[in-house]
């Protein structure tokens, strides 16, 4: 399968300003397959260390931080002899070794030659813990599951995906039938790599879903094991509501809805936890469009999504038959699988912080705001061909943003205030 991410680290391996490079990202989106991938592109050889499964190394950085004796301890682990200018070193499950993630700054003070790139499936929640952080000596890119062109590229749709970067929105049009079809694929199957080799050597829904099972039910194994005692029932309560929030029409986090009185202190922590592995994109509210956005963000409201939308069709219990019957798939929880794609397209684009905006004197609510460099686009999200836009050419009223955009199963249009693009076409969107 093709990674974009491995262009990202084709830049960081040429940069010449390259530190230690951090992959974050939620257990099983690829970060193992994606670095050994790379280091067998552009590498003589790799040096593979996994922390998790090797106790040898554990506490090799507990003594010192001293270069050579942490290179010799590779080498003999590995069994590779490494050179800085044919070797990646990859440590892997780094958070599993005491002082493993602040070694990575006397590689960036003192070895600098040496070519690094570490990860870990539960980073995110080590990184705010006690550990001493190398700020400002590291490099960082997060891992996100497969991206809808991703996943056409994998199916071997190498000519639709071109299509759809060209944004030859005529020819586009001719195609939408196929393009449809597969974004249907993709709401059932997601974007794990486990889910889409399965899908693609055997072709069997079942088969998918029950992949989809098995990662969630590791995710909330993890849970128990990592996760603070005290806290864990209130983790599980608050994943488990998730799909329950995105399926009401308004989808603003409500904490009664995980139970009756509950209350923000409760699951802050929760929240915090689950935010800090990634498996959830915690999506604040606006209440004004003015830039930077996050200087008018509203820290009491606030939607929640999380990593995969094919993760969220398995915990709404979606069936393969949804899929068979056409646009009845979107019959229940279309809106909840149309913006769940939506936002994790818009999330993993650098550079972009994703926002929503309620009126603070009507019910008029916009999906999405994002901000790129100095232009503030608002973006509404509908799941079938319904083209009323109400909340939109509200918000376009007050604020007269440069661009509008609303999303949705009809074809490319550009109206004089806003412009339709279509939901299969939003990975390659330039916005």
């Amino acid at each position: 399968m093709e990674r974009f991410a491995l262009t990202a680290l084709s830049k960081w391996k040429k940069s010449k300003c390259r530190k230690p490079l951090i992959i974050q990202g939620a257990r099983q989106v690829g970060k193992t397959w994606l670095m050994k991938e790379f280091g067998r592109r552009e590498y003589e050889q790799v040096a593979y260390i996994n922390f998790e499964s090797s106790d040898s190394l554990k506490s090799i950085f507990k003594e010192d931080f001293d270069i050579s004796r942490l290179i010799t301890a590779f080498q003999i682990e590995t069994g590779n002899r490494i050179r800085p200018d044919n070797t990646l070193i990859i440590l892997d499950e780094i958070q599993e070794a005491e002082r493993g993630i602040t070694s990575l700054k006397y590689f960036c003070e003192n070895a600098p030659q040496y070519q690094i790139i570490a990860a870990g499936s539960l980073l995110g929640i080590t990184l705010h813990q006690k550990t001493s952080f190398p700020v400002g000596k590291v490099d960082f890119l997060t891992l996100y599951p497969m991206s809808f062109n991703e996943f056409l590229l994998a199916l071997g749709q190498e000519q639709l995906y071109e299509l759809l970067e060209s944004n030859d929105w005529p020819m586009i049009t001719n195609f939408k039938a196929k393009l449809i079809g597969h974004l249907r694929h993709y709401y059932f199957i997601g974007g794990m790599p486990e889910a889409v080799s399965s899908f693609i050597s055997e072709n069997d829904f079942d088969r998918v879903r029950t992949i989809q099972e098995n990662i969630l039910s590791a995710y909330e194994h993890d849970f128990s094991k990592h996760a603070p005692a005290e806290i864990v029932p209130r983790i599980k309560m608050l994943w488990q509501s998730i799909p329950s929030q995105l399926s009401k029409e308004n989808k603003k986090f409500i904490y009664g809805v995980i139970k009756q009185g509950g209350r923000a202190k409760e699951f802050e922590l929760a929240l915090a936890w689950l935010t800090d592995c990634g498996l959830v994109h915690k999506i604040q509210r606006i209440s004004k469009a003015a830039i930077p956005l996050v200087a008018y963000q509203d820290t009491s409201a606030f939607k929640l999504f999380i990593l995969d939308v094919g993760l969220l069709s398995a915990m709404g219990g979606l069936t393969k038959q949804t899929i068979l019957m056409g646009n009845s798939i979107f019959s229940e929880f279309k809106g909840a699988l149309a913006e769940q794609f939506v936002l994790q397209h818009l999330k993993s684009r650098q550079f972009i912080q994703v926002f929503y905006w309620s009126s603070d004197t009507s019910s008029g609510e916009l999906d999405f705001l994002i901000q790129n460099n100095d232009h503030i686009i608002p973006i509404e999200v509908k799941a079938e061909e319904n083209l009323k836009a109400k909340s939109l050419k509200s918000f376009f009223e007050k604020f007269n943003p440069t661009m509008s955009v609303r999303t949705s199963m009809s074809d490319y249009r550009r109206e004089s205030w806003l412009v339709n693009v279509p939901l299969y076409a939003i990975d390659s969107f330039p916005f």
